[in-house]
């Protein structure tokens, strides 16, 4: 019997909306978490919804609490592929726009990960026959690879930006007869992951969240990932911001990620041009005006911490209760952010 002749249908490429695989690799110290957050922080405000945080690493994202709006989850043992990928659907199903994992790490090397999957299934398939564990070593990797696999199918097929820590560790390649070959920082992750990254930047220790781009380690090199369209975004030498996330964000809406304008500046504030406010102001709005004026007058308070505050969540929760009479309130805010962020360069 002859197969069906297939179809296929054609038309012009156009840009479309696209979810961002953000990989930060680091050892700690290098900024990885603090980063993250600021980075989530901006693709929020163009983005909206919120920012949930997975933590792995004994709940040190909270550390951060008081200068980032997200919710926390808390991840304890088991690590396994299809845990991770359960704690993932948890944020999406709770709204989730945008999601930090830190850490990724322990997918791989936790208990319950990777590698422990695959050392339980040599122990089922062999137990302490050390000659049968060899035969069956290549065959033990089959479950684990395949539930990581399915992770990452599911993660794919997710309408959400993740921004992904992992640990990095030295390592060298041995090679006979030679000096072993320097890799430099290498992920602790599996590289069908890291493989699947928008953009995957490296922090070396006490970099302070500016990532590294240029290395003689030919393992650093290879798993740096900084594809044309954002050369002009990340190429210089600058910590890892939240202007840096909308820049990402914008051109994973179909934008263009050099300009790092976001519908809610083009606006105002607001996701369309706002017209001048006419009418009475709501009730409540002249103490609400009062309550921002002060907090952007604090000469205490910073660039990230203001745009922490004055989230994408803030902003839509605002235009709610006080209309277009939000816009300018919103605008003097962002003058403000601006400004903040002027000094920080300068200083």
């Amino acid at each position: 019997m002859n197969a069906p002749v297939r179809t296929f249908a054609d038309k012009p490429a156009v840009r479309e909306q696209v979810p961002l695989l953000v990989g930060l690799m680091g050892p700690s110290g290098s900024g990885k978490t603090y980063s993250a957050l600021r980075l989530a922080t901006g693709i929020q405000e163009v983005t909206g919804g919120e920012i949930y945080g997975i933590d792995t690493e004994a709940r040190r994202m909270l550390h951060y609490a008081d200068q980032f709006r997200f919710r926390h989850v808390q991840f304890d043992a088991p690590f396994g592929s299809l845990d991770y990928l359960a704690a993932i659907r948890h944020c999406v199903a709770q709204g989730a726009k945008v999601i930090v994992i830190d850490s990724m790490s322990h997918e791989h090397i936790g208990e319950g990960g990777y590698l422990q999957t695959q050392e339980a299934e040599l122990e089922r398939m062999a137990g302490s026959d050390f000659a049968k564990r060899e035969r069956v070593k290549m065959a033990s990797w089959i479950k684990p690879a395949g539930l990581r696999q399915k992770m990452i199918t599911g993660i794919l097929q997710l309408n959400v930006n993740f921004v992904f820590c992992f640990r990095a560790k030295e390592k060298i390649k041995p090679v006979p007869g030679r000096q072993p070959t320097e890799l430099g920082f290498m992920p602790i992750a599996g590289e069908e992951l890291l493989f699947e990254m928008t953009v995957n930047m490296l922090l070396l220790p006490k970099a302070g969240g500016v990532p590294t781009w240029r290395s003689d380690n030919v393992g650093e090199k290879l798993m740096m990932k900084l594809p044309r369209q954002f050369e002009g975004v990340l190429g210089e030498a600058r910590p890892l911001d939240e202007r840096i996330g909308q820049q990402l964000a914008h051109w994973a809406r179909g934008g263009n990620a050099g300009s790092g304008i976001t519908p809610a500046e083009a606006s105002g504030g607001g996701a369309s041009v706002q017209q001048p406010a006419t009418g009475p102001a709501p009730e409540g709005f002249d103490e609400w005006a009062a309550t921002v004026a002060d907090v952007v007058a604090n000469d205490e308070e910073t660039a990230a911490g203001l745009r922490a505050w004055w989230s994408a969540t803030a902003q839509a929760e605002d235009r709610a209760k006080f209309g277009q009479h939000a816009a300018p309130v919103h605008r003097r805010v962002l003058a403000r952010i601006k400004e903040l962020e002027a000094r920080q360069v300068t200083t």
